[in-house]
């Protein structure tokens, strides 16, 4: 028996969704396909959700702690495992739920199992065939793993960290990304005494270094041992501890309960059957696509993860929108390199478009300008340390063309900023602009009012 419809989407996260969703709602006839029992993808049910319901439950048990220095004390938080875990599966699972509903409304059919490619127009699904006028991969990506580490319970890769087995006693988190970050933030303050070690000079490669050294010297006022310019050469085991060999800026071992490996993500192409359609997939697992989402095969798209960096949720829905306009019959493609990065750490930090740094390694003639938010009334008021926004811009025009934030809410505050990049504001147009008082956001108009001179707020 063969099914037919005119669009597979094999992959339900948030790319995979976002494009099926909207194919459905240009009049396509969709199929969407997943080998989880549950739609959303990595993102929902083992990543950016889940995460998130951890890192507030972390922020609740921070200020409770840190409101002492108010008059207000609290008692020591009692930890409930159990409840805490289930909380964050309802959460995941209400998210799930309801994008079963989105797709039996958009008569979207949804499948349970894994798909391969077994040529540019047909596909198997659990022994069951199907043939389709054009498919998306969207297979997302899976957690690195690093060669040559034992086998172990307690050693750990993301998924694993956020299925809150238990909260070891010392844990030691491979990897100071993003991932690495958030991880360390919770288990922190679930009580895990908290060691990070990183390859890279500092943590979060890639962000503006003056906004990372405020987030460093934040986490470790917590109580988190960060090892930057580091390599784990060896790890071993015994019945009592996982210990890790380091070289580097920081020499020696350090012995830990658990383990988190942290160390990036492979994308899944090479999962998928791809070779069968035509397609070439790179050693790292990754599918070339263009800007439409196009692949060198015509009948095929792939989009997210599986098309290589930046593996962030937000990218993959936009990059399934414009595939289904495209396979409608409409004029899209991806035509930004904005893609917004948040750590949700505390404090969190989040990045756009060029950083300092980045902008003088290009031989671009760019300025920053900043405020600390040791001087907004907002972030004092609320209880918030140190921060900053940072902007940088081209001293020529006055665009903007890149912003670093760290501080409270940082991600949220991102995306004026992205909006002005995209729009191609100038200083003048966000100094310009009245932002209400006291708010957070007043440091995007004071960071550019500094840089104009006009600034009466430092």
């Amino acid at each position: 028996m063969t099914d037919t419809t005119d669009l597979l989407v094999i992959g339900a996260g948030p790319g995979g969704y976002a494009c099926a969703f909207r194919a459905a709602d240009l009049g396509l006839s969709v199929t969407l396909v997943d080998a989880r029992d549950r739609l959303g993808g990595v993102c929902l049910n083992e990543g950016c959700i889940p995460s998130k319901a951890l890192l507030h439950a972390a922020e609740i048990i921070r200020e409770a702690q840190h409101m002492a220095d108010w008059g207000i004390t609290f008692g020591k938080p009692k930890l409930d495992l159990d409840a805490l875990r289930a909380k964050k599966d309802e959460i995941v699972g209400h998210l799930t739920g309801g994008l079963t509903g989105l797709a039996g409304r958009r008569k979207v059919t949804t499948l349970q199992g894994k798909a391969t490619l077994t040529g540019p127009n047909s596909a198997e699904i659990e022994g069951t065939q199907i043939r389709f006028d054009k498919a998306v991969i969207a297979v997302g990506s899976a957690p690195v793993q690093l060669p040559g580490w034992p086998e172990d319970d307690r050693i750990w890769d993301s998924t694993s960290a956020l299925e809150l087995r238990d909260v070891p006693k010392t844990l030691a988190i491979v990897g100071g990304g993003i991932i690495g970050l958030e991880m360390a933030t919770v288990y922190c303050a679930l009580g895990a005494e908290v060691t990070v070690v990183e390859l890279a000079d500092q943590i979060a490669p890639g962000a503006d270094p003056q906004a990372v050294a405020i987030l460093r010297d934040a986490q470790e006022a917590e109580g988190i041992t960060i090892h930057t310019g580091t390599q784990v050469t060896e790890v071993t085991t015994t019945k009592a501890t996982v210990t890790l060999t380091c070289t580097g800026a920081f020499e020696g071992q350090i012995k830990a309960k658990a383990v988190i490996q942290s160390v990036g993500r492979r994308a899944n192409g090479d999962k998928v059957g791809a070779e069968a359609a035509g397609l070439s997939v790179s050693d790292r697992g990754v599918i070339e696509a263009d800007a439409t989402g196009a692949t060198d095969v015509p009948s095929i798209f792939a989009i997210g993860d599986v098309t290589g960096n930046p593996m962030l949720a937000h990218r993959a829905t936009h990059q399934g929108h414009i595939a289904a306009e495209v396979i409608a019959g409409h004029r899209a493609a991806l035509e930004t390199t904005l893609i917004p990065s948040v750590a949700y750490t505390s404090p969190e930090l989040a990045w756009v478009g060029l950083t300092e740094a980045q902008a003088k390694a290009e031989g671009r003639n760019v300025k920053a300008t900043s405020f600390p938010w040791a001087a907004s009334g907002r972030n004092l008021a609320s209880g918030g340390r140190d921060g900053l926004t940072k902007l940088v811009y081209d001293p020529a025009t006055n665009r903007l063309l890149g912003a670093s934030i760290v501080g409270r809410n940082a991600g949220e505050l991102l995306a004026e900023v992205t909006l002005a990049i995209e729009m191609g504001a100038r200083l003048d147009d966000i100094g310009l602009t009245i932002h209400a008082h006291p708010t957070l956001s007043e440091t995007i108009a004071f960071a550019a009012e500094r840089a104009l001179g006009t600034l009466t707020d430092l």
